[in-house]
């Protein structure tokens, strides 16, 4: 049975998020498709796709390789979600379908019943589907994307702080889908806006591993120089 391209792009897109595939690694036809037991053709395919998406980069004489965006990149990825996701929400209180309100509903109450009583593990991936199925309701499949797309450049560039008040957090999505439920799109703008903003702060660049041996390397030397 041969396996789609996608399904193998989503699998090694998830292993560069997770930092399986380091930033800078070669990413070989041959290597993958052992890894994932698959062709090289869909391998092959799914490179494509994923430096599209700019996770990958092809390199004279390395050929595919991870992607090693700049500082500067990873900061444009949050502002580009500010100001994306809040036009999303707004599309998302014209355009919603009823199916899309019940699983908002059910994902809010979920998230502020676990809020209340303190089983935070699973929230954030509670958050990551909120959200997900919020850029669905849109309406739009080409904003759908791009804020889908975000969403996996963001988790690949930042390791998210949970928040001091997952109760708070969680209010604001009831809040949010309260707008999107009564068609109010202003509404919905202004709050995902307000809930984006804060969220932002805590977002904490992640240091690949390569430059976090070269950072430990030179503090080690730096302390030697210091003992002598």
């Amino acid at each position: 049975m041969r396996i789609p391209a996608h399904s193998v792009c989503t699998a090694i897109r998830d292993d560069i998020i997770a930092g399986v595939h380091e930033r800078g690694g070669r990413l070989t036809e041959e290597v993958l498709a052992r890894r994932y037991g698959v062709s090289r053709v869909p391998v092959r395919e799914a490179l494509r796709t994923l430096e599209a998406e700019g996770f990958v980069v092809t390199r004279r004489h390395a050929g595919a390789c991870v992607a090693e965006p700049t500082e500067q990149e990873a900061a444009d990825l949050l502002e580009m979600r500010t100001l994306l996701e809040p036009l999303g929400a707004g599309r998302a209180a014209q355009r919603r379908t009823e199916a899309h309100l019940k699983v908002l509903r059910g994902l809010v109450r979920l998230g502020q019943e676990r809020a209340r009583r303190g089983t935070s593990e699973d929230l954030r991936s509670l958050g990551g589907w909120f959200h997900e199925t919020l850029a669905q309701a849109c309406g739009s499949p080409s904003l759908t994307a791009m804020l889908t797309q975000l969403r996996h450049k963001i988790a690949w560039m930042y390791a998210v702080e949970a928040p001091a008040s997952p109760v708070d957090a969680w209010a604001e999505h009831g809040a949010i889908v309260d707008a999107v439920a009564r068609g109010d799109g202003e509404r919905a703008r202004a709050l995902t806006a307000l809930h984006t903003e804060r969220t932002t702060a805590a977002h904490r660049l992640r240091i690949p591993r390569a430059a976090e041996r070269v950072r430990t390397s030179q503090h080690a030397v730096n302390i030697s120089g210091l003992r002598h």
